[in-house]
This record gives structure tokens, sequence and C-alpha cells, in this order.
């Protein structure tokens, strides 16, 4: 997991500067998109496969938005991102955490929308 969170940091300082170009920020757009909106391949309501299709997917696109990264910026990105982890060791279970209860806050919004809660 610290590894998946090592590169999705370091994406997000590479796209932050300026010598990352429109093909590497539209892919790391389009994996955003694909995780944020509700459209899925396979619709969460699948058992494991709903779930299993946005594990894959996203990673992927986002794989494909470093690969497009100048060498350069994806080495100087890498090193930040780190840096940050090794000053902030608590970064990555305060990020699960995060993720945890925002996912949580959202089902009971969208149960409370939709009359259930």
């Amino acid at each position: 997991m610290r590894l998946v969170w090592r590169d999705a940091l370091a994406l997000l300082f590479a796209l932050r500067d300026p010598r990352t170009g429109l093909q590497a920020r539209a892919w790391a757009l389009v994996a955003l998109a694909y995780a944020a909106l509700p459209l899925d391949l396979l619709p969460d309501l699948t058992p494991l496969l709903g779930a299993a299709d946005d594990l894959l997917i996203v990673p992927a696109l986002l794989a494909l938005a470093t690969r497009s990264l100048p060498v350069p910026v994806q080495r100087e990105a890498v090193a930040r991102s780190q840096g940050l982890q090794r000053r902030l060791p608590w970064l990555v279970p305060a990020g699960l955490i995060l993720t945890v209860v925002a996912l949580a806050g959202a089902a009971w919004g969208l149960l409370r929308l939709l009359g259930g809660g």
C-alpha cells in the first residue's frame, strides 16, 4: 500500500509541474473521473466484481498517467513523495482512515437522500 500511496502522491506532485504534458494530465483526469463518477463498467452492487473494477481500472489509468510523464519530472516527484513519507509516517494510515470516513459519510448521505436512513 505504501508504494501505491507513494506513486499517487508523486503523480499529484508531477501534475503540478509545468513540464508535465497534456497526455499525463488527461489520463490522471480520466482516472479521477472514473473513481468519482457513479458510472462503472461493472455496477458496484455486483458482489466483489463491482469494487474489483475500480481496484483494477483506476490504478491502471494512474499507471498510464505516470508513464506519460517526462522522466526528470517523474524522478523529482517520486523523490518528493518519498521525502514526505519519511517526514510524515502517519500519512498512509491517516489517508486510509480519511478515505474510509469519507466513503462512510457518502454512503450515509446517499441513504438519507434515498429515504433509507
